[in-house]
């Protein structure tokens, strides 16, 4: 070992603590980590969305109290049409530990760069009534966005995204990055149009969402017959299988032509996870996307106008072991840094 480098290596580091960090880079996001060489327990105290401040007096205060970003759960899943438990999913994103603060390969530390919490969870007059649940997400979601704050929503299953786009989409149709193992795009059943598998549908037709800049990945399974609006309308589908033939940076190339610069909103559904990576959600499509996949298309989105997102579907009961739950997790993270990124270069707000 080169003995010149080890002394110099002695004189910088010997005696230093884990948060003594010298790269300016790393620095400012170990001083909002670290008290001396104490940081906080992972584990410790009541759990919130990526560890964030708990603020559920926020949705009534004038402008959120300041907030930029309000996650937000949405414990709801009526609307299933396979399994249920996605209900519990906000409980179990909630409970995952050590996430962030940084992102390694975007270089985002979201909690250094704008004002975000934890809200708590819409607030539901009937645990039974689907349609009034919708009238309550998209109330509190109009809530949050009339105030200017981007919303990053943990659901629930996937027909709360229709409530919420009515929020989002209310000034102009926004634009979708949809990762997802199901179009979501059939029309009502049993006489509801308030399922999980046609919120994009709903959205289109009413008009706060524009499908020409909507882009649908991961997509599979024996559903497909379903689907038909999203070819009509103008959507892109990209199936799961095609991201192997077409290779990983033509996907996203596409995903970025698709959006263009405009509003855009990112809906992650977990079984757009192969079940293997997965397992814990309600219906389950063999031969789907890997965590690594999911998460490289998103990070390619930094810089993108995006004013909003969630994650939905987890239903951890089905999941032993967590799986399911940390990848949720770790896309609602990347979702955050997106919010950050975009704010930060003045775009993002809904």
């Amino acid at each position: 070992m080169d003995q010149d480098r080890l002394a110099k290596l002695r004189e910088r580091y010997a005696g230093t603590g884990g948060g003594d960090i010298h790269d300016p880079r790393f620095a400012k996001v170990a001083a909002a980590q670290f008290t001396g060489d104490k940081r906080k327990w992972p584990f410790a105290d009541v759990a919130t969305f990526l560890g964030a401040p708990y603020r559920p007096d926020a949705l009534s205060m004038p402008g959120l109290g300041g907030l930029d970003v309000a996650i937000v759960g949405v414990p709801m899943d009526l609307g299933v049409t396979n399994r249920a438990g996605a209900r519990l999913g906000p409980r179990a994103v909630r409970a995952v530990e050590r996430m962030g603060p940084m992102d390694h390969v975007l270089g985002t530390a979201p909690f250094t760069m704008l004002e975000a919490a934890d809200i708590g969870d819409v607030s539901f007059r009937s645990r039974y009534s689907l349609e009034s649940c919708h009238e309550d997400i998209e109330a509190a979601f109009r809530t949050i966005v009339e105030a200017g704050v981007s919303p990053l929503a943990v659901g629930g299953d996937h027909s709360i995204t229709y409530s919420i786009l009515k929020a989002v989409g209310a000034k102009r149709p926004v634009g979708m990055v949809h990762i997802d193992a199901h179009c979501d795009t059939s029309g009502p059943f049993e006489g509801s149009k308030f399922h999980h598998g046609g919120p994009f549908r709903q959205a289109v037709l009413d008009g706060v969402l524009d499908p020409e800049r909507v882009i649908q990945i991961g997509i599979r399974g024996g559903a497909e017959y379903l689907w038909e609006f999203s070819y009509e309308s103008g959507m892109t589908v990209i199936h799961a299988n095609e991201v192997d033939d077409l290779g990983l940076d033509a996907v996203i190339a596409r995903a970025l032509a698709v959006i263009g610069d405009g509003p855009t909103y990112v809906s992650f559904d977990v079984d757009s996870l192969d079940p293997g990576f997965a397992p814990g959600t309600g219906t389950p499509e063999v031969g789907g996307l890997s965590p690594r996949e999911a998460l490289a298309i998103l990070r390619a989105l930094k810089g993108r106008d995006i004013v909003a997102a969630d994650v939905v579907e987890v239903a951890p009961q089905y999941d032993a072991t967590s799986n399911t739950a940390q990848c949720a997790a770790q896309v609602l993270f990347t979702e955050l840094c997106l919010l950050a990124e975009a704010r930060a270069a003045g775009k993002g707000r809904p």
